[in-house]
């Protein structure tokens, strides 16, 4: 979804994208870290201030209910796992891992934990990441038959996406690109994809993430700061 409240006017220019948190018959509910001048006027938000909502846009995550799935969310990234994992047809074959920096009671880390099997790992320290990468290579391991899913920061998404392609492991990604309008018309959020050609194989091409994402199959995405296609 993008949000521009009217209390932007002119700076900042550009609406905000977000993931949805939760959704109901009556209100959509938006998980906010504030982060530079956009998030930092939507959190400050009143009661009843005008906002300009458009969306949903783009696609959202696989969901196959016999297949055991493993969520994988780095700080911002859980946000849209709530509703994934209140939604999934079964519950009981969903595990997440979710890593963070700041104390975990400051996102929505426990009502993913009240529904599927959870674990939580917090960074203190440089010497944290690691420990950190290992537990994720272990349960990226242990579901190289299943189904895996991430959102998160840049280098969080490059790591998963090197563990998953090491252990043979099918992964969506969710890209947490900037846009700015939302409907692909600006330009602003593309990322390099496999796109059909002429001939059998599939060359990389720019798309834009707000409307063929930005949740994408791993193997069919370059990632900035990846290495050299093979």
């Amino acid at each position: 979804m993008m949000l521009r409240p009217r209390a932007f006017a002119l700076e900042p220019l550009w609406a905000r994208p977000f993931s949805i948190y939760a959704l109901t018959p009556k209100t959509i509910s938006f998980f906010i870290q504030v982060a530079g001048r956009g998030t930092a006027v939507l959190a400050g938000l009143e009661p009843g201030a005008p906002l300009t909502v458009w969306g949903p846009l783009g696609n959202a995550f696989a969901v196959e209910p016999e297949v055991r799935t493993l969520i994988l969310a780095g700080g911002v990234g859980i946000a849209p796992f709530a509703a994934y994992a209140k939604s999934h047809p079964e519950p009981s074959r969903l595990s997440l891992v979710f890593g963070c920096r700041p104390p975990v009671a400051a996102y929505p880390y426990k009502e993913i934990a009240g529904i599927a099997a959870a674990e939580h790992f917090r960074e203190r320290g440089p010497g944290d990441i690691e420990t950190f990468i290992a537990l994720l290579g272990e349960r990226i391991r242990a579901f190289r038959d299943g189904l895996i899913l991430a959102c998160g920061p840049q280098p969080f998404l490059l790591t998963v996406k090197r563990l998953a392609r090491e252990h043979g492991a099918r992964l969506q990604i969710s890209l947490e690109n900037r846009m700015a309008c939302g409907v692909g018309a600006c330009l602003g959020c593309v990322t390099k994809a496999k796109v059909a050609g002429d001939s059998p194989e599939q060359a990389f091409a720019n798309v834009q993430v707000c409307t063929k994402g930005p949740v994408f199959w791993a193997d069919q995405i370059h990632l900035e700061g990846e290495e050299p296609w093979t």
